[in-house]
């Protein structure tokens, strides 16, 4: 992976401050989102309170407790009910901050995708008196945990949030990054039924899927899944030196070589595939962040595919065609 050069400082009248972000983003983001989801926010966060939203089939890893005996018995097949949460939520932020978040190929980095999209969720749960907390990750502690930031409420609370993820130190290499160990931690940590976002750009030693899948069997789970265009497909640069962002490795690379930039592109593709299916394996949806994306558009997209796929899960399952299409979240976010 190509080791981003510093990000150029913008020109302000002062230091960009978390209360600078937060505010920006109370103005450009969250004053957009309130006018288009007039205050629907439930769409994105279904809970399990008393509100009944509807029924679906019953799917793997799903909680027995939540069977509609009745319909199971009517239709011959399993259902399970689905609830609108009705009482406070508690939301907690799994933060992968290993050094390949600090990538990014032109003037934004993956780690200011993610403060962005910390800044807008949490605030947009806070407003509505429900708690959010926050772990963080970077590998570099001997695979540890390195804050953990229990959830409260407020405007306040947000803000801490936010300076401790900025002021988190980019390391110039670490250990290979092993999302595994991290969500194991986090499911002892985190003890009450929570909404829960795993941020990263899932870039990681193997064997995350499966524990990612038990922190579905507890929590609700989105996975949300940040990287760069230039992760994807190589432009023709020339001559570059490659360094890999986890460990500090170099290689010398010619990226004019027309062969060179399609074996790339294959391996990346490979890897896509290989997420949507460890994604899938661990029945989670994934929400897709680019460092070139509009976080506006993107959140409201993917708002707007999850309140279909639930419409359609109520009305008595999803069509074998349409499963396949609303499976590739993010290629209906890019559409």
């Amino acid at each position: 992976m190509l080791k981003s050069p510093p990000t150029p400082k913008a020109a302000t009248s002062g230091p960009v401050t978390s209360e600078t972000v937060l505010r920006r983003l109370e103005w450009t983001v969250l004053r957009r989102l309130d006018g288009v989801l007039h205050g629907d926010y439930r769409t994105l966060f279904r809970g399990f309170g008393l509100d009944l939203a509807g029924l679906r089939e019953y799917q793997m890893h799903d909680d027995v407790r939540h069977i509609d005996w009745n319909v199971t018995a009517r239709l011959q097949q399993p259902y399970v009910r689905q609830y609108n949460e009705d009482r406070e939520v508690t939301a907690w932020f799994l933060l992968d901050i290993s050094p390949s978040i600090d990538f990014g190929s032109e003037q934004v980095k993956k780690r200011a995708v993610l403060t962005d999209f910390v800044g807008v969720i949490a605030r947009l749960l806070t407003r509505h008196g429900n708690r959010v907390g926050a772990l963080l990750y970077s590998g570099g502690k001997h695979g540890g945990i390195d804050a953990v930031i229990p959830p409260r409420t407020g405007r306040r609370h947000v803000l801490h949030i936010l300076n401790t993820l900025r002021n988190s130190p980019e390391l110039p290499k670490a250990p290979e990054t092993n999302l595994g160990d991290f969500l194991k931690s986090a499911l002892q940590i985190i003890q009450r039924r929570s909404l829960v976002f795993v941020a990263s750009d899932f870039i990681s030693s193997p064997g995350w899927t499966d524990p990612l899948a038990h922190l579905v069997m507890r929590h609700e789970v989105l996975a949300v899944r940040l990287f760069d265009q230039l992760e994807m497909e190589l432009p023709d640069l020339g001559l570059l030196v490659m360094q890999d962002a986890e460990t500090g490795e170099q290689i010398f690379v010619d990226t004019h070589d027309r062969g060179f930039r399609r074996r790339f592109a294959a391996l990346a593709q490979q890897r896509e595939e290989s997420l949507r299916t460890s994604f899938g394996k661990a029945g989670v949806d994934a929400l897709e962040l680019s460092t070139n994306d509009n976080l506006v558009e993107t959140i409201l997209r993917f708002a707007d595919l999850r309140k279909r796929r639930s419409q359609i899960a109520a009305g008595g399952g999803m069509p074998r065609h349409l499963e396949a299409q609303t499976q590739d979240l993010r290629g209906d976010a890019r559409a």
